[in-house]
Order: C-alpha cells, then structure tokens, then sequence
C-alpha cells in the first residue's frame, strides 16, 4: 500500500482523487503547523504540504518518504537541502493560480487608485462623508504600471491592466536574457529606470536574499506612486516602505505577502489608510484551490509511479544523483 499524508486542509476534489485511488491510504491533518504533522511523517511515502515549513528535523524522522507535494508553487519554508541530501523529491502545482493572482494584483491597484477603504469609510461613519470632496481618488487610465516579473502572472496582469487603458512596461532580467515574449508590452533595461517612469508597480518575483525594494527603490519612485505586493514577504522592505508612505513617496499600496504571517496587531502597515491588505489570500480562490488540490495530489501519486512531469520537479538533479527515475517529457 502506499501511504500519503496531506498536511493542511485540502479541497474536497482532492480528496476525491485519494480516495478512488486503488491501493493508497492517508492521513489527514487540517492544521497549518510542523508539529501537527510530524509525528505521523515517519509512515508517509509522499507528503502533500500546505504552508507549514518543513524543517530537516522532520526530514530526518521520514524514513519512507520519497517526495514532498506542495500545494502552491512556493518552497521558500522547505528544507531543500534537507531533501536533497535524502534524494526526496519537490514537487509543485505548476500554473494553476496565475489568473487568481493577477486578478488579485488588479483589484488591489484599483482599491488603491481609487482609495476604497477611504470611501467604505466614509458611508459606514457619516462624519467622514466630506472626505468624497477632497477628491483623492484617481484614474488608472493612462498611468504608468512597471511589472516586476514577467512569468505567467505577469502577462495576465499585463494583458488586464491594459484593459484599463494602462500603459504597461515590465522588468525580467532572465527574460531579457533568454529572449522576450511577443506582445505588446516592452521590457525596462535597468530596474531603475523602470521604477523612475512607473506611476505604479506590481511585484511578481521569488524572493531572494535581499529585497528587491527597499529604500534605494523606493526613493527611485515618482512621489506617490502606488506599489502592489502578491509575491512574497520580504521581496518589500517592510521597514522602507513605511517611511516611503510617510514622506508621500508612495502614495498608496496594496499587499498580501508579509515578512511574518500573520503581521503582529502593532503592525505599522496598519496606520496607514492608504494601505489595502489581506492575508496571502491571492491564489485562494474556490477555483483556484480546487486545481491546486487536484495538481498537488496528482503530483505525489505520479512521482511515485515514475511519471510526474520533470517540469514540475524543483530538485531533478538531487533527485536524479539518488537514482531515482522519472518521466522524461
């Protein structure tokens, strides 16, 4: 028999798939911590993981296990070396959250522009109803929107936002490098200038070592710009951009990626009125996490039978020094 154990509430059509799978068994763990799951990972051949980290100490009580199934396209909590030195392969979904994100990109860049939570504020509390007066919406007709990042995400937002009469440029050094996509929207050479001529930017880019904004960035902006966030936590500077949107630097932002999810209730992000936020809630749709079920399952059962798509193996090379086989197209 094989053995699988889902880490964190999945949709039900995933379940489905477990269930009328000949030969598989599972266990099912809803709640989003480490400990809730370790101590049953010592039976798992695969594991599917929601956003729990995944530490190499509970790699190294895993004795059966041969692959990690994540439910999304981020492994920034995974111990990648952990599994590495074990042969364990990583897998992910793949694109089946872009369009998700991308519309989630567009509604926080139009609560912004057109400062939505001001305006909810102003009918729920009728002292505040003068504020339509002040006239502090705008238009994103005719803005400039730089995308930083332009994978799958990028595009789908791209192709939205110029729905809106934007004009749209994007920055992707790997892109501009290995040859840029047809399309209408042309690349920035430099970061800089990108962010200089940008009304407005959206971030779409893994997280690395240092952010990608911080304060330098930042003060590259044209005063009040509006900056949007669905990436990750850290790919912002959190501390620079709360002294980019106190001098006015940047006008307006929406996120929903956090350096620590959740923020702590002192947060200074939640001063701000200005400020739209939700909790890394942007591929959570119904739709969205339907496919996501479905994909990350999938993934775990076809990496057991030797015919998961390479494509959505992180670690292949790990796993292929380990001697472990896998589809070849």
């Amino acid at each position: 028999m094989t053995h699988l154990l889902i880490a964190g509430k999945l949709h039900p059509s995933g379940l489905d798939l477990l269930a009328s799978s000949p030969g598989v068994t599972f266990d099912y763990v809803e709640e989003v911590s480490e400990p809730s799951y370790a101590g049953l990972i010592d039976r798992a051949d695969a594991l599917v993981l929601r956003t729990q980290p995944l530490s190499a100490a509970t790699v190294g009580r895993a004795g059966r296990l041969k692959v990690v199934s994540r439910h999304g396209v981020g492994y920034d909590a995974v111990d990648l070396a952990a599994l590495n030195a074990r042969g364990i392969g990583l897998a992910i979904v793949g694109d089946v959250n872009s369009v998700s994100v991308a519309e989630h990109a567009m509604m926080l860049l139009l609560a912004c522009a057109k400062r939505v939570r001001l305006g909810d504020r102003a009918v729920r509390d009728p002292a505040h109803w003068g504020w339509r007066n002040r006239l502090e919406a705008t238009e994103l007709s005719g803005r400039r929107l730089l995308i930083l990042g332009y994978g799958r995400i990028g595009r789908h937002l791209a192709r939205m936002a110029r729905a809106f009469s934007m004009e749209v440029r994007a920055h992707d050094p790997f892109l501009m490098a290995q040859g840029w996509p047809a399309g209408e929207v042309a690349p920035v050479a430099s970061l800089a200038k990108g962010l200089a001529w940008a009304d407005a930017v959206s971030v779409h880019v893994p997280k690395a070592d240092r952010p990608i904004l911080g304060g330098e960035e930042l003060a590259l902006l044209r005063p009040g710009a509006i900056l949007i966030n669905t990436a990750r936590g850290g790919v912002v500077d959190e501390a620079a951009l709360v002294g980019a949107l106190e001098s006015g630097q940047v006008g307006a932002a929406g996120l929903d990626v956090f350096d620590a999810e959740p923020p702590l209730p002192d947060h200074p992000l939640f001063a701000f009125d200005q400020v739209i936020l939700s909790p890394h809630i942007a591929g959570l749709t119904t739709e969205c996490a339907e496919r996501m079920a479905i994909a990350s399952v999938r993934n775990a059962l076809d990496y057991l039978d030797g015919r998961l798509d390479p494509a959505l193996l992180v670690n292949r090379d790990a796993v292929s020094m380990a001697g472990r086989s896998f589809a070849s197209g």
